[in-house]
């Protein structure tokens, strides 16, 4: 009886300094990918020329309110049409339209090659997931060149409507379209629902999992583009937060400084609507990518 009772408590002891150590890795894994925020938020607080000076430092200071109103409120750039408040509405418009449209596509794509009897459904499948091979990079010259010649420069649609099309989300919604059960398909069909009526009615329900777990994966993707915005985007009202913190830090007139502390408190609301959207639907996106919510 002693020794299992010592056995217990010997058990009992390792599994509580394997618990204290994991979450000492984790706590110091946090506050080291915590640290470059922390430094970047430390320098909203300073004035420029100290930043020039000192650089980051552990100093707190008193400019974060003036830094907060110029960042959002006080316009910049050569025309004087950018805010932050206005970058902030062009990236919420090219990150949701980003992620929706990718959906959408995704969604009719992934179910005309799962419900229609195409004779090359599989090759077709295989051709649009061979498109990941191929990155914006590659293909941004005549996309450009298309969007310029359709008119759409300087536009919402020309930053959204070119890159919509997306292997990722076809191929997601294609696995997830073959786990439905067949006997589903044939309950519809009987109760006479035609493939519009399913696809809403049933397909598009039973997908709300795959459509969070996908809508935050292309809001983040859309968010952050910076590549696609600076080459479609010249009028500065159309800049994107990514776009525009850029060209604060790079705008000298004369011996103006840098506005460090405006272009990194910029940075840090760009920082926060992604990691809401990721809180707000972790649960779904978990459920999305490891489970069938049939």
């Amino acid at each position: 009886m002693a020794s299992a009772t010592s056995s217990t408590q010997t058990r009992k002891r390792g599994i509580r300094l394997s618990t204290i150590l994991d979450h000492t890795i984790l706590i110091v894994g946090s506050l080291f990918m915590m640290l470059p925020l922390l430094m970047i938020f430390q320098m909203t607080t300073v004035p420029d020329v100290e930043v020039i000076k000192t650089g980051p430092s552990l100093t707190i200071g008193d400019e974060l309110g003036p830094n907060f109103q110029k960042a959002m409120f006080e316009a910049s750039g050569f025309s004087g049409q950018n805010t932050g408040m206005n970058m902030l509405k062009n990236s919420f418009i090219l990150g949701i339209g980003f992620a929706l449209g990718k959906i959408i596509i995704g969604m009719m794509a992934a179910y005309a090659i799962v419900y229609f009897r195409l004779r090359f459904a599989t090759l077709a499948f295989w051709v649009i997931f061979t498109t990941l091979l191929l990155p914006l990079e590659v293909r941004i010259l005549p996309s450009y060149e298309v969007v310029q010649k359709l008119g759409m420069l300087n536009t919402y649609q020309g930053l959204i409507i070119p890159l919509i099309a997306s292997a990722t989300a076809t191929f997601f919604f294609r696995q997830f379209f073959r786990s439905v059960p067949e006997e589903l398909v044939e309950a519809a069909r009987i109760d006479g629902a035609g493939p519009v009526k399913f696809f809403i009615d049933i397909l598009v329900p039973l997908s709300r999992t795959m459509i969070a777990a996908m809508f935050i994966i292309m809001f983040v993707f859309g968010w952050n583009q910076y590549l696609w915005p600076t080459m479609i985007t010249t009028e500065e009202d159309m800049f994107t937060l990514v776009r525009g913190i850029k060209q604060i830090t790079q705008v000298l007139e004369g011996n103006r400084i840098p506005e460090y502390g405006r272009a990194n408190l910029l940075a840090i609301i760009a920082i926060i609507p992604p990691v809401m959207v990721v809180i707000f639907f972790q649960s779904w996106f978990v459920k999305g990518l490891t489970e069938s919510d049939k």
